[in-house]
């Protein structure tokens, strides 16, 4: 039985996670409670707060739920302030603008914080923030190699260091998360959206936890593999495949300019939207100029950036563009058409050092390799899931 305690002396920093693993496991308050050997109402009375238990107790509700006490109770430390390396230069701000919104990771034992603004138009009103900026300066001590702000938390630490950074060009990274929540209610995925080579990058500078790329070997046409053999030491890294997906043309409804191949796209009267240096969108239209004997200088549009799959469908659907390279998802979601050019493999990159060292990246791969995942990606379109989860040997 809880050892009793009268609710004003419950501290209000106590962060209790018993309901949430408990649901997520799939159990009633009677079952946890036959199994544990306390009451119902014991159960009842800790879940809401009116009665701390037992460190016996504690243990045994660990013990059934297969988890740890300090997953189901620990001491919140929202309100802490802490140092965390910027990612991001901060836009310029007046002395009455608020304090910026940043998430913030731990990767390889050093707080990054990169302003939420970083995730999107969109994500930025739906993401929650870890914490806010106690100052518009930051400061470099040291040999540090960014500079460091100071960040009061909104959150509990220990969630903080559970998340998992993604960088890469894969919206469903963030479905990704969502299930991975419902695995381990304490763990999610912070996407950031960049083009494989730079998000591989990324991935060295230290700066997030897995790298999402899709660059296609020239002269083989295999994904990922050949590039990461010329690139990364390939005993200290896993690559693990997220799906294989249909790269080519994002159209508009109708295809009103008869775009069928890259060498449409001289026509006088088509503009593009391209996507940036080292995104293996812009190196598939490059390889695929190349082969036809174009450059990108004799198209409209070449030098012209979006940020993301999502962005080049966005400014298709618009008007801005009459063609983009992006995914088939990213043209279904805006109603628009496309002319596939190839099917790619997306692979996450991970550093084996991280499996053994990040609380909840394995998983995260677990979470990939899951019937209902690959169930919802699948059903997105676009996607062959076959290899999803899939460990390819580097």
């Amino acid at each position: 039985m809880a050892k009793r305690k009268s609710s004003s002396n419950v501290p209000t920093s106590c962060l209790n996670r018993l309901k949430e693993v408990r649901t997520a496991r799939g159990l009633s308050q009677g079952e946890l409670a036959a199994r544990a050997h306390v009451t119902r109402q014991a159960i009842s009375s800790i879940e809401a707060n009116r009665y701390l238990p037992t460190t016996v107790v504690a243990l045994q509700l660990a013990q059934v739920l297969n988890t740890s006490v300090e997953e189901l109770f620990s001491l919140q430390s929202a309100g802490e302030v802490i140092e965390a390396g910027l990612i991001d230069v901060l836009k310029p701000m007046s002395s009455t603008d608020p304090l910026p919104r940043v998430k913030v990771v731990k990767v390889n034992g050093r707080y990054l914080a990169r302003p939420v603004t970083g995730l999107g138009e969109v994500l930025n009103y739906t993401v929650a923030a870890d914490g806010f900026l106690e100052s518009r300066e930051a400061s470099r001590r040291g040999r540090s190699d960014r500079p460091v702000v100071q960040v009061r938390l909104s959150r509990d630490r220990q969630a903080i260091e559970q998340e998992i950074a993604v960088a890469g060009c894969d919206p469903a990274i963030f479905l990704a998360g969502e299930h991975l929540r419902r695995r381990k209610d304490s763990t999610s995925v912070v996407g950031w959206t960049m083009g494989s080579m730079a998000a591989l990058q990324a991935l060295q500078r230290g700066e997030v936890h897995v790298a999402g790329i899709h660059l296609t070997d020239d002269s083989t046409g295999e994904s990922n593999l050949p590039f990461l053999r010329r690139h990364v030491k390939a005993s200290a890294y896993e690559v693990i495949t997220f799906a294989t997906w249909e790269e080519g043309l994002v159209v508009r409804p109708g295809n009103p300019k008869q775009i069928r191949s890259v060498a449409d796209l001289l026509g006088d009267d088509v503009t593009i939207v391209n996507r940036e240096e080292g995104a293996g969108a812009r190196l598939l239209l490059d390889q695929r100029l190349r082969g036809a004997g174009l450059a990108g200088s004799q198209i409209r549009g070449y030098d012209r950036t979006a940020a993301s799959h999502l962005h080049v469908a966005r400014l298709v659907s618009e008007g801005q563009a009459d063609a983009g390279l992006g995914i088939r998802s990213a043209a279904q979601s805006y109603g628009l058409e496309f002319i596939p050019l190839q099917s790619a493999r997306y692979d996450l990159v991970v550093p084996k050092a991280y499996l053994s060292s990040h609380p909840s990246l394995t998983h995260l791969f677990d979470t990939l390799a899951s019937r209902p995942f690959r169930s919802e990606i699948a059903a997105i379109g676009g996607y062959d899931t076959t290899e999803t989860g899939k460990l390819q040997a580097l």
